[in-house]
């Protein structure tokens, strides 16, 4: 799956979107560069995903009818493709396969499916399930179930115009393939960024470079900091609509090839603006404004060519608006929805996953911190504010290089997209002016090239060499870091979530205890709800807190009565379902319960830990409520646990406590000691986030090397894997050691360990329930209970 995932899938879409592109190529005359096919096809690809889903009956075929643009179109294109000099382009497609590598590189170096930024910004998980609910039910909502999470989720994102063209060409292309969405997300995502390079290539070709010089120049311009960032945490809307707000760059730049041409030749302006007002809505008009404007002014400029072509001019006018009422129809057709979206997000004060707003400055290309949210600090700070303060006055000498040599086209493009940044983030709210930002960068960074390219027409080699490398250094730099920081999403446990997705699937509604939104995708066919999702089922009757898991002991019976399922994470210390429920299936990483035929609900319950011994007067009063009401005590005992004691462990001293965390923030061992009361099967188990690699021993012998194991949860500790062991009953010593020395993707990254803890293997590994007459209260009495339950008699509790 991964090298199918990974590679086949991105290299199929470019060949669907090549194809799509020489379609348009045709239809509109034959004037589009080859760097800027892919870009015009994946807006192609993009409107005939929106209309298939539109007409929601035919929503199944979008994956067939993308496969035969892409096809039809390589066949009618492959005259030109016979004609073009691929020996002579040999480099320029080497920087356009380092465009895709270097933000696939989470991905590829990991060597397993995954994506990146890992609960970084959970928007991906509603594109996971909007991308596959598009492909298979369309533009429909009538039928959802609004009752849980993931028809919440749904509707209340969809059914109110938001932009579905990324969603919907991500839903068909992956199960074309039959690639699951999960881990088609970031292929697709870093794919969507290395079309990018193709036009901001021809950009720095009009600003002046040539050979290498154009080819660094288009990876810097794809690749700044800030675009890379958002590509990591998967902002699938913006980094879609990026090549196609160069695209337009592009075409403006290159008018004199088709503003004249007539009708048709107004096809690939049309279909790159309705692609992008589908990608990212409405607010796409921004940007097309600015490059209308410059048309117009280019018509302005030449006032009697315009008269003598203005019977074209018309027919293209028409033409275009035609393509654009038809292949945007479905973002037309909820155009004061989108309105009402795009208001919504540049006036919300909510910050989403920011902590602080962002600086301006990022839009210069370079932030040497693994974080793009955080600020750099110390020599890194010192390197920053240099390579920023290089890439202004570079900034100041292309805009003279441009004016100078009187590329007025590009230079009214450029200086209207940075005015619309400017007006946009002075308009907007925190999270809408992080987005423009990102989308405005590249921009900065092609501006700061005509500097170099100002420097060697000057003769100025060296310094041009010098101001080159420090511009694509500071990138490239930039770029590792996040790279080496970032959190990737654990494979084998999304695997069990799909298997159980398959498995169960039809036969909920589902509660997963879980606080893991990308539980919505892997159940998506079990009605999941989940604990204070965006969009909470508000069912349980409790308030758990935004990234809280569900204490099932806190809610209230008749409620858990709807749900026939629940899924939770396997975790020996969690507390065990009602006794209406029993185990029905076992994995590594969760166990599902399903509630027994029949059973009724407890009407009475004593809420405990299963830490403490019970008072006899709890079991006493409940012992009475239940003779009263013919009722039985239910009472789930804990599981055997030997605690690793932590507190008194020997650490660096860097590995500070932080709330519940033991914050392993450089490199160290950690040794505790831990007593085994009877030899035999033990699993071992450790609480925590382990993006790098971490070893543990027991008594000098390796006995696992854990990494990847991570929530993403800054509230509920992950539990990992057990480890299974047969240890002797003695006391045994254990260690701990994190290096950080590897340059891996996620080596760099996050490691809090919270508790470790062993329990017996096999029986012993789970809850036991036992049933007692009223009448026998006193035998539960000082004993260790998660809960005890009154129950109608006739019953019988499952074990």
């Amino acid at each position: 799956m991964f090298i199918v995932s990974a590679l086949v899938y991105p290299a199929i879409v470019a060949l669907l979107c090549l194809g799509a592109g020489l379609a348009v190529d045709r239809a509109s005359g034959g004037f589009l560069p080859g760097a800027l096919l892919l870009v015009v096809g994946v807006a192609a690809l993009i409107g005939v995903a929106q209309l298939t889903t539109y007409v929601y009956p035919i929503a199944t075929a979008t994956p067939y009818v993308l496969a035969a643009v892409g096809v039809a179109g390589l066949v009618v294109g492959w005259p030109r493709l016979r004609l073009m000099r691929w020996r002579h382009r040999r480099w320029p497609l080497l920087g356009a396969a380092l465009a895709f590598l270097l933000p696939a590189a989470p991905v590829l170096f990991a060597g397993r499916p995954t994506f990146s930024a890992y609960m970084v910004l959970t928007d991906s998980a509603l594109h996971m399930i909007g991308a596959d609910y598009l492909v298979h039910h369309g533009q429909h909502y009538a039928r959802l179930d609004l009752v849980n999470s993931y028809g919440q989720f749904i509707y209340d994102y969809y059914s109110t115009g938001y932009p579905t063209g990324a969603d919907a060409l991500l839903g068909g292309t992956a199960v074309l393939l039959r690639v699951p969405i999960i881990w088609a997300f970031q292929p697709f995502n870093a794919l969507m960024l290395a079309l990018a390079y193709g036009p901001a290539w021809l950009l720095a070709k009009r600003v002046g470079l040539r050979g290498g010089w154009a080819i660094v120049a288009a990876l810097a311009v794809t690749l700044p900091a800030l675009v890379y960032a958002y590509e990591l945490i998967g902002s699938i809307k913006e980094i879609t609509s990026l090549p196609l707000i160069l695209a337009l760059g592009v075409l403006v730049t290159t008018h004199e090839r088709w503003l004249w041409g007539g009708a048709r030749a107004a096809i690939p302006f049309a279909i790159v603006v309705a692609g992008g007002v589908s990608a990212l809505g409405v607010a796409f008009g921004a940007w097309t404004t600015g490059a209308v404007l410059v048309l117009l002014g280019v018509l302005l400029a030449d006032r009697a060519l315009a008269r003598r072509h203005a019977r074209q001019l018309l027919a293209l006018t028409g033409a275009g608006a035609l393509v654009l009422l038809i292949a945007a129809w479905p973002t037309w057709r909820q155009v004061s929805g989108a309105l009402s979206v795009a208001q919504a997000v540049t006036g919300s004060a909510n910050r989403g996953n920011l902590v602080t707003p962002l600086r301006a400055v990022q839009v210069f290309g370079a932030w040497l911190e693994g974080n793009y949210q955080l600020t750099p600090h110390g020599v890194s700070l010192v390197i920053t504010d240099l390579a920023i303060g290089v890439t202004v006055l570079a900034c100041m000498l292309g805009a003279l290089h441009l004016v100078r040599t009187r590329r007025y086209a590009l230079a009214a493009w450029v200086a209207l997209m940075i005015l619309l940044g400017v007006v946009t983030t002075r308009l907007g709210g925190t999270w809408s002016d992080a987005k423009t930002l990102a989308l405005s960068s590249p921009v900065f960074v092609l501006l700061a090239w005509g500097g170099a390219c100002a420097l060697l027409r000057g003769r100025r080699r060296v310094f041009a060499v010098v101001l080159a490398l420090a511009l694509s250094g500071g990138v490239l730099a930039s770029d590792y870091l996040q790279y080496r920081d970032t959190v990737l999403a654990p494979t084998a446990r999304y695997d069990e979530l799909a298997s159980i997705g398959s498995r169960f699937a039809g036969r909920g509604p589902t509660l997963v205890t879980d606080f893991d939104e990308y539980t919505l995708y892997e159940l998506r066919n079990m009605d999941v709800g989940g604990p204070d999702f965006m969009h909470p089922p508000q069912m349980l009757g409790i308030d758990v807190g935004h990234g809280n898991y569900v204490n099932l002991t806190h809610a209230r019976a008749a409620v858990l009565r709807r749900y026939p399922l629940i899924v939770t994470r396997r975790d020996p210390t969690a507390i065990r379902p009602p006794s209406a429920y029993r185990l029905l299936w076992q994995g590594t990483y969760y166990d599902v319960w399903g509630r027994a035929p029949g059973a009724p609900a407890a009407i009475a319950r004593i809420r405990l830990t299963g830490r403490r011994l019970v008072p006899c007067s709890h079991v006493r009063t409940l012992a009475g409520f239940a003779l009263a009401h013919s009722a039985t005590l239910v009472a789930a005992a804990p599981v055997e646990v030997a605690t690793v004691d932590l507190k008194h462990a020997r650490r660096p001293a860097a590995w500070r406590r932080d709330g519940p965390w033991y914050a392993m923030s450089s490199p160290g061992r950690l040794t505790a000691s831990f007593t085994i009361p009877r030899s035999g099967a033990w699993n071992l188990w450790l609480q925590g986030e382990f993006m790098p690699d971490v070893a543990v021993r027991i008594d000098g012998r390796l006995v696992a090397s854990l990494g990847g194991q991570f929530g993403g949860d800054a509230v509920v500790p992950d539990t990992t894997a057990p480890v299974r062991l047969r240890l002797s009953a003695a006391r045994h010593r254990l260690s701990l050691a994190l290096t950080g020395a590897g340059i891996g993707p996620g080596d760099g990254g996050l490691a809090f360990l919270t508790a470790i803890f062993l329990t017996p293997v096999g029986v012993g590994d789970r809850q036991q329930v036992q049933s007692v007459s009223p009448t026998r209260w006193r035998s539960l009495c000082g004993h260790r209970y998660e809960w005890i339950e009154a129950v109608p008699r006739g019953s019988q509790s499952p074990p």
